[in-house]
């Protein structure tokens, strides 16, 4: 060693350690004497509560991210479960309502098939079952198209009747369907009859219902009979209805002292609106008999001249 330097590391006798062996041995039998201790004396319990409480805190701290991701994923999930169920509940509550709305339209159209099956049997005449496909698309006119045509038989002039009464009146035939006009038509008229006095007239369609009916009884006298509800009823004379099928019912009657002509005002008995299966009658004139050939004039007779 150099003059003037200090021995600065320990002499070789100081640096001896016990050997790898010597320490595993020892270590070993330290942990193994520990492990029996605490379990039999339990003397390792309030060390261990002891960190533990120290620990807590730390522990709490560092768990808070994980928490605070775990609840909001669980915030997004739960969200999206309660969207999935709300969608599913608007999807079968819809399909509820359509399913109450088949029931009731179903149960509507049963009213109305057992009202036609018993205008049916009440009728003498040829009758064929129709339904109404939809409306014209010209809003001046009130007619309907049917699903019957020339196929089926159906004549220009039958009329169209519902379990209530009086619908309207076939005007146009196709070789498939049909255009039936309604009573609520400007253009429609129909001979009636007053069923409590007996008293005949025509009612006319009134397409704008500004008085809430539909019809007119026109040119009937202001001091005529006529009430408030009176049931107007078909006549049979026009050789188109038959007698006795309910028309339309008064709603208004108006008097005016400046006019010899009462303003009576009807509303039909039939819905117009509502009504889907109809009954087509053959037009009574076919049913009538022929009129009968006029007689040949005879010719004058002669003058006889004087002798």
């Amino acid at each position: 060693m150099p003059l003037g330097t200090l021995e600065r590391s320990a002499p070789s006798l100081f640096k001896r350690r016990p050997s790898a062996l010597s320490q595993l041995v020892l270590y070993s039998a330290l942990a193994l004497f520990l492990m029996v201790a605490d379990v039999r004396l339990r003397i390792t319990d309030p060390v261990r509560q002891a960190v533990g409480l120290l620990l807590y805190p730390v522990q709490m701290l560092m768990l808070q991210p994980v928490e605070w991701a775990r609840g909001g994923a669980g915030y997004f999930h739960s969200l999206q479960d309660a969207r999935d169920e709300a969608a599913q509940a608007r999807q079968q509550l819809a399909q509820w309502a359509l399913q109450v709305h088949q029931s009731s339209m179903l149960a509507q159209e049963n009213a109305a098939l057992r009202e036609l099956l018993g205008l049916r049997e009440q009728l003498a005449v040829p009758v064929l079952a129709a339904q109404i496909l939809y409306e014209t698309a010209d809003p001046y006119t009130r007619r309907v198209v049917l699903d019957r045509g020339q196929d089926a038989g159906v004549q220009p002039g039958s009329p169209v009747l519902v379990g209530a009464g009086v619908l309207g009146q076939v005007t146009r035939v196709h070789p498939f369907v049909s255009e039936a006009t309604l009573l609520t038509d400007r253009e429609q008229a129909i001979p009636v009859l007053n069923a409590r006095t007996a008293a005949r007239g025509v009612a006319y369609g009134d397409p704008a219902a500004r008085h809430g009916g539909g019809m007119e009884l026109r040119f009937v006298s202001a001091n005529a009979d006529v009430q408030e509800g009176d049931l107007l009823q078909t006549s049979g004379l026009d050789g188109v209805y038959p007698a006795g099928l309910p028309v339309a019912r008064v709603v208004r009657v108006e008097r005016r002292a400046d006019s010899a002509f009462a303003r009576i005002y009807c509303e039909p008995v039939a819905p117009i609106q509502s009504v889907r299966q109809v009954l087509l009658l053959q037009p009574e004139a076919q049913r009538l008999p022929p009129r009968p050939a006029p007689e040949a004039a005879e010719p004058p007779a002669r003058k006889r001249g004087r002798p």
